[in-house]
C-alpha cells in the first residue's frame, strides 16, 4: 500500500507546496536580494505548530538555489542546538568548515572560520529559535555580511522578549511571515497530495482524509502522522485500503507516538521540569522552580524556565491554567489534545 514513505515523513518536503502561496511569495521576496549579490533583512517565520513553517523555510530555498546555486543553505534546530557554539558549529558544518573543530575549540574561532567562509552567500534558517539559551550566535550571524538568518518561532513578543537589546535592536528590521492554523479543508487538500505519492491509488477515500484532517485540528504534522499510522496499520493487515477502523486506532496511536517523540526530544533541563509536573499532577510555578533547583547540578534562570515552559505549552505537552498570580501547570491528558490544539 505505502509506495513511498518518504513522504509521509513530516520533514518531508514537497516539490509543490498546497495553501501556502502566499507565505512562500512573501519568503522569496524577502530573500530575492541573494539574487542580485545583496544581503536580505532577516525573514521571520511566525506561527503554531505544524502549519508548515519549517516546510516553506526549506521549500522556498530549494527554489532559491536553483535560481542561484551558489547560496549555500544551513539548517539549524535550536531544540537541539541550543548554545552559541552549536548553532556556529552547525553552520561550519552544514557548509563543510567544521572539520577539526572539537569541543574544547573557541566559539570566537568558529565565529573566525565562518567570517572567513565568505565566498558566496550563507542562509541559516535557525528553526525553534526561541529555544536558543543564548543569543549571542544570532549577533554573530548577523555581523557577517555573507550570513542571511531565516528565524522560525511560535510567537513574535515571546521571541523578541527573550532578545538582549543589542540582538533586538539589530533584528528588529526583517520581514514577518506569518501562518495561521490550516482549515479542515485545506489540511484535507495537504493529505490528499501526500497520499497520492505516497499510497498506492484508492488506498484511502477523501471521507477519510477529511476525518483525519478534522482530528489534526489544523496541525498539519498530526495529520501526516495519523495518515502514516493509518496506511501501516491497514499493511500490516495486509489490506488494499485504510478501512474505517484502522483509521479509527490510528488517531490516538498517532498522537501518541507525536507526543513521546516530543518528550524524547526535550532537552535535559526541560525534561526535568516535565517529569516534576508529571508526578504532582498539578503544581504551581514557585514549588516547580524549588523541584527542578533541587534535581540539577547547575540550575537556569527563572527566565529559561519559563521560556522552557512556554514552549512546552505550544507544543501541547503540558498547560498553564489559571491568571499569572494563581496560575498552575499540568500534563495535557492525550485524550484532551484536541482540545489543546485550538487554544493558543
Amino acid at each position: 500500500m505505502i509506495v513511498d514513505a518518504r513522504v509521509l515523513r513530516e520533514d518531508f518536503v514537497p516539490g509543490e507546496v498546497v495553501h501556502r502561496h502566499d507565505e512562500v511569495n512573501l519568503l522569496s521576496e524577502a530573500l530575492e536580494p541573494l539574487l542580485y549579490d545583496g544581503r536580505p533583512d532577516p525573514a521571520f517565520l511566525f506561527g503554531p505548530t505544524g502549519v508548515g513553517k519549517t516546510c516553506i523555510a526549506r521549500y522556498a530555498l530549494a527554489q532559491l538555489r536553483d535560481q542561484a546555486p551558489a547560496v549555500r543553505v544551513a539548517y539549524v534546530n535550536c531544540w537541539q542546538e541550543y548554545t552559541r557554539f552549536r548553532v556556529l558549529y552547525s553552520v561550519l558544518d552544514a557548509i563543510d568548515r567544521a572539520v577539526d573543530v572539537h569541543r574544547s575549540t573557541p566559539k570566537d574561532e568558529l565565529f573566525e572560520r565562518l567570517a572567513r567562509a565568505d565566498e558566496g552567500p550563507i542562509v541559516a534558517i535557525l528553526d525553534e529559535v526561541d529555544q536558543l539559551e543564548e543569543t549571542g550566535a544570532l549577533y554573530d550571524l548577523h555581523r557577517l555580511p555573507h550570513v542571511s538568518p531565516v528565524l522560525i518561532a511560535n510567537r513574535e513578543e515571546e521571541l523578541f522578549a527573550s532578545f538582549d537589546d543589542r540582538v533586538r535592536s539589530r533584528l528588529h528590521a526583517g520581514t514577518r511571515v506569518r501562518f495561521d492554523r490550516y482549515g479542515t479543508d485545506e489540511l484535507a487538500a495537504i493529505l490528499a497530495e501526500r497520499a497520492d505519492q505516497a499510497l498506492e491509488p484508492g488506498a484511502v477515500s477523501d471521507a477519510q482524509l477529511r476525518t483525519i484532517a478534522d482530528a489534526a485540528s489544523g496541525d498539519a504534522r498530526v495529520g501526516i502522522g495519523i495518515l502514516r499510522s493509518a496506511a501501516r496499520r491497514a499493511e500490516r493487515e495486509g489490506l488494499a485500503s485504510i478501512t474505517d477502523a484502522a483509521l479509527e486506532a490510528a488517531i490516538p496511536d498517532a498522537r501518541t507516538a507525536i507526543r513521546r517523540k516530543t518528550v524524547e526530544g526535550l532537552i535535559e533541563h526541560q525534561r526535568v521540569l516535565y517529569d516534576v509536573i508529571a508526578e504532582e499532577g498539578e503544581i504551581e510555578p514557585g514549588e516547580l522552580y524549588e523541584e527542578y533547583e533541587r534535581r540539577v547540578e547547575e540550575p537556569k534562570t527563572n527566565r529559561t524556565l519559563r521560556n522552557y515552559l512556554t514552549k512546552m505549552v505550544h507544543y501541547d505537552l503540558i498547560e498553564a491554567v489559571g491568571e499569572r498570580r494563581g496560575r498552575t501547570y499540568r500534563l495535557v491528558d492525550a485524550d484532551d489534545a484536541d482540545d489543546a490544539d485550538g487554544s493558543h
